[in-house]
């Protein structure tokens, strides 16, 4: 009986480091998000595996009037979900991935899901003419979301999902990466210790901004201060210029492996739909040089007796202007994505 007040007055003290340490993280908490905020940082879904993996499973139970869209990230930022919806009353689901080869994807769609709606495949050429081999980055890419969508296990599921909350209220815990990065991670990667580490590649900011379904468009910084998109233009050509021939190019092999997914596809009734979005500069004056319309846009519709649809082909297109040379402002994407369904309604390509 004589220990119990000494154990009461543990269990008090315990509880009170407890509550005083629950104090200090939340004001700590609360103090690094405001100083993030105070230098511009805002909330922001991560570009994830995860969160394209939530837009995959939908492809499971959309009937054939839906209409999915792939291809890299002009796609993405060109295309904008809610101009889409508003003029035929379909939302599309965005399965287009930055930096990557549609082709896995497309494969898998016809392969592994009934899926006979609409497919738009985004064709910019320096990616979906790169490669089949599984060896290359553009190809990795894609097929690594695909992989997770089929691997990945209920406790990731769950996570993503308690992590939403989070992503869309804290800014703190983004996943940006490159000179915006702001996480834990990203920042030990800020720090340069002596010259122990040799790299004069110019560093990478983000552009854009996604919603939960993946829906992106470009910041409105990117699209009105010219020095922020110059930066981008420095990385997109470092140790390069518009003459300097890719390193990859596979056009007779892309263009066997996705004939033999079209026809599949058409096939069970789905509709094919290919679209090439606006370039300028750089990247236009390289596509010019490397593969020329004739060559490799005329002949890809050709031999898969698709309907395809080129900006240069309409005057309401022909001269939008890329900030930073591959990819539309907001503004455009919304006009561009507005315009273009109209166009295809037009012809029959979407219902009304």
């Amino acid at each position: 009986m004589a220990h119990c007040p000494t154990k009461k007055k543990q269990y008090m003290n315990l509880k009170k480091s407890l509550i005083i340490g629950i104090l200090l993280s939340l004001i700590g908490l609360v103090l690094w998000e405001s100083f993030w905020l105070q230098q511009g940082k805002y909330a922001d879904f991560d570009r994830n595996k995860a969160l394209w993996a939530v837009q995959r499973a939908k492809v499971e139970n959309a009937n054939p009037n839906d209409v999915v869209l792939i291809g890299s990230s002009r796609v993405l930022f060109d295309i904008q979900l809610n101009e889409w919806e508003k003029e035929t009353g379909i939302r599309p689901i965005q399965l287009a991935i930055p930096g990557s080869t549609p082709l896995p994807v497309f494969h898998d769609l016809v392969n592994n899901s009934d899926f006979k709606g609409t497919i738009l495949v985004g064709v910019t050429p320096s990616l979906f003419f790169s490669t089949v081999s599984d060896k290359k980055g553009s190809w990795k890419s894609s097929q690594s979301k695909v992989d997770y969508y089929y691997e990945q296990t209920y406790a990731q599921r769950i996570n993503h999902q308690l992590s939403i909350p989070l992503q869309k209220n804290l800014a703190f815990i983004s996943e940006k990466k490159g000179i915006d990065g702001i996480n834990l991670k990203a920042l030990l990667n800020h720090i340069k210790i002596g010259k122990r580490v040799k790299n004069d590649k110019p560093s990478f900011p983000s552009f854009s901004d996604i919603d939960i379904d993946r829906n992106v468009k470009m910041t409105i910084k990117t699209s009105q201060d010219t020095a922020f998109a110059n930066i981008i233009k420095r990385k997109w050509s470092y140790k390069s210029t518009d003459t300097t021939p890719p390193k990859n190019i596979d056009k007779k092999g892309v263009l066997e492996f996705f004939r033999k997914d079209a026809k599949k596809f058409k096939k069970k009734g789905g509709n094919l739909i290919l679209l090439r979005s606006p370039s300028t500069g750089y990247y236009r004056n390289k596509e010019n040089n490397f593969y020329s319309r004739p060559e490799f846009w005329d002949i890809l519709l050709k031999k898969n007796d698709a309907k395809g649809y080129h900006f240069e082909d309409y005057k309401a297109f022909k001269y939008l202007d890329c900030p930073e040379w591959s990819h539309l402002s907001a503004k455009d994407a919304q006009f561009f994505t507005t315009e273009l369904v109209k166009i295809m309604k037009a012809d029959g390509e979407l219902s009304n």
